[in-house]
């Protein structure tokens, strides 16, 4: 990418009459989309720090791209979801990849447990450990499709659902990863990875790898992304939820579990099977089952501020797993002639020790501390209240350059709410409105009989009014729900009830599934938080979104509680500072997948009524662009009926 000429500004690019105007013929000069493209432009060359919020129809993407690719450094682009990250770099890149040719050197990195492992892979092969016949469908699929991808990356195989119980069996996560002692090491999808990305000035990522890789960064092990002199963040509201997950420390029965199957695993494999082996096993299984029992079985994320009254009670169950724990990473450090593989067992043993002590024994009031049921796991663990600090110290304070960037960032017009949350020392601040007619292109409807959203009679009268539009728009939806369980109750209400395809989340990762809304006419898409951003679907396969309820923090999940509970001892109004600007940031968000060009018309329906009656309902509408707006049904039939004629 170094040149001894110097190197063309963003203006030549997308100045009316530039290099853009001339590679698409569709180009339309955009001024907001230059003004953030020199603002990018000068965060770069001046190293200094830059939040935007960009209005849908902006163009933000190339805004942050060019100028990334003109500064000549290594910059780190992070997406909000992997939905957005392939986006940019199957449809952006490739558009730009034909103009700047050899010049561009561009990576993607998703997180390991993404990738392939060879070495996993064919030992399941030879010790199958198949638990039914789905199970031995999905190695299946994922053994033909392994002698033909180039990346490994589980994406690519269209028909292996999300949940399928074979990929982690088999993925390149690094609990049993031996490195460079590996013999598939050179094939490994992993090495290539970093291989490309140790040539790249372009290093695409989404934000769960890239603050999974910043927190390791102190540590010997584990870091993925190389070297940066910047990072741009799409999607940058995300940034204080998954910098508290990988800031945060956890330990579940699953990994405990996962431990005891792969050491014995590596124990068959490798011929080390033992009677003592047998009974350490037993007896760590044994353990694990009797101490996670303690802990309440109901499904969720609950409190927990108990540690001292469980050690007191129950000191022999948690000093039990301490011991199997040891015991097991004794018999494996005293192996002669152990193979390269017992080295991360013995890694994770440790870690896993370490984990359970500090959570009990070491708490913290700057963590809160919580355990969830999910899927018949326990998991137990501790978030930073306030990862500001952390983020400063970490990321801000570190990076010479930091561009953040969101439709939704800004909260009564500045960006106070977000530098507080986020931690953001003095930075440049630029507000970029949409480009769209709103008032003529997007119809707001909220149904003012239905249900409070908190009534149990909600998820029957919204399938119901769910199939009124519907029908009105026939299909062509995307239904957001802020909750799974929302999600699956009215998908199982509506789906036999109406005569176009369907797609719910979770059946076929989320790229595939986009992919097939967008080739299936008339079809609807069931989805939750994943599909509330990121994702662009121009022209009539998009006509209508239908929101279930006005998307507020569930205040009594342990990290907003522990968050709502730190502004209020500092004498703030959680409300107002934290939890409604939240809501209506988040709400905007799932408005701005319907009207992605300036020919898109369709409706936005929230089936929420407290948006007419509660008087924080007007700093919703404040936050939103100005919609035509209706409490009428006929109104939105005459509307779509219009779309459709025109």
């Amino acid at each position: 990418m170094a040149s001894t000429t110097k190197a063309p500004s963003v203006r030549q690019f997308f100045a009316p009459g530039g290099a853009l105007s001339l590679w698409h013929s569709a180009y339309e000069f955009r001024p907001g989309q230059l003004e953030m493209a020199e603002a990018v432009e000068t965060a770069l060359a001046q190293r200094r720090h830059l939040l935007v919020e960009a209005g849908t129809g902006t163009g933000k993407t190339l805004a942050y791209l060019i100028p990334a690719i003109l500064s000549g450094k290594r910059v780190v682009i992070s997406t909000g979801t992997k939905n957005l990250q392939e986006q940019l770099y199957q449809k952006d890149i490739p558009f730009l990849e034909r103009h700047f040719g050899d010049q561009l050197k561009v990576c993607y990195m998703k997180g390991r447990a993404n990738y392939l492992c060879w070495r996993r892979f064919l030992e399941t092969g030879r010790y199958p450990v198949f638990e039914g016949l789905e199970e031995v469908s999905d190695y299946q699929l994922v053994k033909n499709w392994a002698g033909q991808t180039e990346t490994g990356d589980r994406a690519e195989i269209r028909n292996l659902p999300e949940t399928s119980l074979v990929w982690p069996k088999i993925d390149a996560r690094s609990d049993l990863c031996t490195g460079q002692k590996c013999e598939h090491f050179d094939r490994c999808f992993i090495t290539r990875m970093l291989r490309r990305a140790a040539e790249s000035d372009l290093i695409i990522v989404n934000h769960h790898l890239f603050f999974a890789d910043l927190a390791l960064k102190d540590k010997d092990f584990g870091s993925l992304i190389p070297p940066y002199e910047a990072v741009i963040f799409d999607e940058a509201h995300e940034i204080e939820d998954v910098a508290g997950e990988f800031f945060g420390f956890g330990v579940s029965d699953a990994q405990f579990h996962d431990l005891r199957r792969d050491i014995a695993l590596v124990a068959r494999a490798r011929a080390l099977g033992s009677d003592e082996l047998d009974r350490l096993l037993n007896a760590a299984e044994h353990a694990v089952v009797e101490f996670f029992a303690l802990f309440e079985a109901t499904e969720g994320r609950t409190g927990f501020r108990d540690q001292q009254r469980l050690l007191t009670k129950h000191r022999s169950k948690y000093d039990g797993v301490l011991h199997a724990l040891e015991a097991l990473t004794t018999w494996l450090m005293n192996l002669e002639g152990a193979p390269d593989d017992v080295d991360p067992l013995v890694r994770r043993a440790a870690e896993y020790h370490e984990k359970l002590r500090l959570w009990f024994e070491e708490p913290t009031p700057e963590f809160v501390y919580w355990v969830e049921r999910r899927a018949r796991g326990c998991f137990l663990q501790a978030t930073p209240i306030d990862v500001a600090a952390i983020l400063r110290e970490k990321l801000f304070d570190q990076v010479s350059t930091v561009v953040l960037t969101s439709a939704t960032l800004a909260a009564g017009g500045n960006f106070e709410f977000t530098c507080r949350r986020l931690g953001v020392p003095q930075a440049k601040t630029l507000l970029v409105p949409g480009s769209f007619d709103y008032a003529r292109q997007a119809l707001l409807y909220v149904p003012p009989s239905l249900p409070d959203p908190r009534d149990p009679r909600f998820p029957s009268a919204a399938a119901e009014e769910v199939l009124r539009l519907l029908e009105l728009s026939r299909g062509r939806a995307f239904v957001l729900f802020t909750s799974h369980q929302q999600m699956n109750a009215v998908y199982n209400l509506v789906t036999h009830r109406i005569r176009f395809p369907t797609l719910l989340q979770g059946s076929s990762p989320r790229s595939i599934l986009l992919e097939e809304f967008r080739s299936t006419p008339n079809c609807v898409l069931f989805g939750t938080s994943s599909f509330w951003q990121g994702v662009d679907v121009q022209g009539d396969q998009l006509s209508c979104v239908i929101i279930d309820k006005l998307p507020f923090a569930v205040p009594g999940d342990p990290v907003v509680s522990a968050r709502i509970e730190m502004i209020r001892r500092r004498g703030g109004e959680p409300f107002l500072e934290y939890q409604l600007p939240q809501a209506a940031l988040q709400l905007k968000q799932g408005f701005g997948r319907l009207i992605r060009s300036r020919r898109d018309r369709g409706v936005l329906a929230l089936l929420d009524r407290r948006i007419l009656t509660q008087s924080y309902g007007r700093f919703f509408f404040e936050s939103l662009p100005a919609y035509a707006f209706t409490t009428e049904i006929d109104e939105v039939e005459r509307f779509l009926e219009s779309k459709m004629k025109a």
